[in-house]
């Protein structure tokens, strides 16, 4: 049978154990619908309640500008190498603990600004379950293979491939790029990075189907 976004949700909840946290990460291509669905698990996990499920994107841990231009990396933003993925591992593995008595901050992304925000995102002491996503989680170079090994379980999204180009040339568009200025980007930046997602695609423990899910932007 078709999987379904209530599997998700189940599937979701059954990772979460008596006396610890659980981390779920979400992967796939640029454009692919990570958060999305991301935002949807959290949405209907924690319904009207206490809230018990928090999302924390990897989009926090992008290099600042000012840093990739010291690089010289600043016109392959979005690359594994502009990220601190060491950062973002040690992120995950403070948030594992379960003894964590006070609020755990992490980062945010500004998509106007194009720039990460420090302290953006709260993660409760009642959070049994974070959700985070990002397109390098099943990565095998550099401090990738740490988030890995972090994380309980990862999802790989998959979305018909013309839709995922018109999506990901919208968003840029949508963030101030020009059309033209946006094709360029999505396929020279975006398109390498993605074929790199691409070949992680079998190391996930779920393959979702998301143009097959009706979900809420």
């Amino acid at each position: 049978m078709p999987l379904t976004f209530d599997d998700l949700l189940t599937r979701a909840r059954t990772l979460v154990r008596p006396g610890r946290r659980a981390l779920l990460g979400i992967t796939g291509s640029p454009g692919a619908g990570k958060t999305t669905l991301a935002e949807n698990l959290v949405r209907e996990l924690n319904g009207t309640g206490e809230p018990w499920v928090s999302h924390v994107p990897m989009d926090g841990f992008h290099l600042a500008d000012v840093e990739l231009e010291r690089l010289g990396r600043r016109d392959r933003k979005g690359a594994p190498d502009t990220f601190d993925a060491a950062g973002y591992a040690a992120l995950l593995g403070r948030l594992r603990e379960s003894d964590e008595a006070d609020v755990v901050y992490a980062p945010g992304f500004e998509r106007v600004l194009e720039q990460p925000i420090a302290g953006a995102v709260a993660v409760p002491s009642t959070a049994r379950l974070v959700v985070t996503e990002g397109n390098y989680l099943l990565l095998e170079t550099g401090a990738w293979p740490r988030v890995r090994s972090r994380l309980d379980e990862v999802w790989f999204c998959e979305l018909d491939e013309e839709e995922r180009l018109r999506r990901l040339i919208a968003r840029h568009e949508e963030f101030g790029k020009r059309h033209e200025e946006a094709v360029k980007w999505v396929l020279r930046s975006d398109q390498r990075n993605a074929e790199l997602v691409a070949a992680t695609r079998d190391r996930a423990d779920l393959v979702v189907p998301v143009g097959e899910l009706a979900l809420k932007s």
